[in-house]
């Protein structure tokens, strides 16, 4: 069976049910750190996924979140965030998402990301453009920094960084027209695919939280890189995504060096 987008959205919309099920009503939440949380619909949501990959494509390598966690070569393989926004998740904060990505040579090919509790379904496959519906998406075309909304996070373990992100804020918020944290990665890219951020940033991310995200930013014709201006953004924990012009500027700010603490 070959992946395709209709399939990879009937996936996430199945484990978006089973987190809106769950959405408002959760009894228990565990920490994995003093700020990371996991609650019981992260693990259902993972298990419906991972269980459907694997009678699906027995042959594919899957990395997701919670429990299916491993490296990845050039073969085919998922990348699975079954809740990114846990947090949000957890305070009843409508500010999630499933996010599904598949991978071939290293590269997402397809994806999805979808915010269960608004019902906003982002899709992309390579070469054949970004779409919201029946709408295609394309990135702002803001060249000045001075004039750009962004958006970025910061890592839950921020007390063990030597750049933790802070500073990096200070320097945006001077710099731009203005900054949005809003707690979920993939959203964050999904929205500079649809126009809603004209840029993002972050350090300290894992591959599902910017698999599926990218892959819609690169086809809604942004730029995608690490942050040193390379390609290591999926395993390499960084990302700055823009539009061409812009990405240059945010490279730029990013690059400056941190002044000691």
């Amino acid at each position: 069976m070959r992946p395709t987008v209709d399939g990879v959205v009937g996936l996430a919309r199945a484990a978006g049910e089973i987190l809106m099920r769950h959405f408002g009503r959760l009894l228990t939440v565990e920490k994995k750190g003093a700020r990371d949380l996991v609650s019981a619909a992260d693990r259902e949501s993972e298990a419906y996924i991972v269980d459907a990959l694997r009678r699906s494509f027995p042959g594919h390598g899957i990395v997701a979140e919670e429990s299916a966690a491993q490296v990845i070569s050039s073969g085919p393989a998922w990348i699975v965030d079954p809740l990114d926004g846990t947090t949000n998740f957890v305070y009843g904060i409508p500010q999630f998402a499933v996010s599904i990505a598949f991978v071939q040579d290293g590269l997402p090919q397809l994806s999805c990301v979808l915010n269960p509790a608004s019902g906003e379904c982002y899709t992309a496959e390579r070469g054949a453009g970004a779409w919201s519906g029946q709408e295609r998406l394309r990135v702002r075309t803001e060249e000045r920094l001075s004039e750009a909304l962004l958006a970025t996070g910061f890592a839950y373990r921020l007390e063990e960084l030597e750049d933790d992100n802070t500073e990096h804020w200070r320097r945006m918020s001077r710099e731009s027209r203005g900054l949005r944290r809003f707690g979920a990665a993939a959203l964050d890219l999904a929205w500079v695919a649809a126009g809603r951020f004209d840029g993002f940033w972050e350090w300290q991310l894992a591959p599902w939280d910017v698999a599926a995200g990218a892959l819609l930013v690169s086809e809604a014709g942004g730029v995608v890189t690490d942050r040193r201006g390379g390609q290591e953004w999926l395993f390499g924990r960084s990302i700055v995504a823009a539009n061409s012009t812009l990405h240059a500027e945010l490279l730029r700010v990013l690059g400056q060096p941190i002044r000691p603490v």
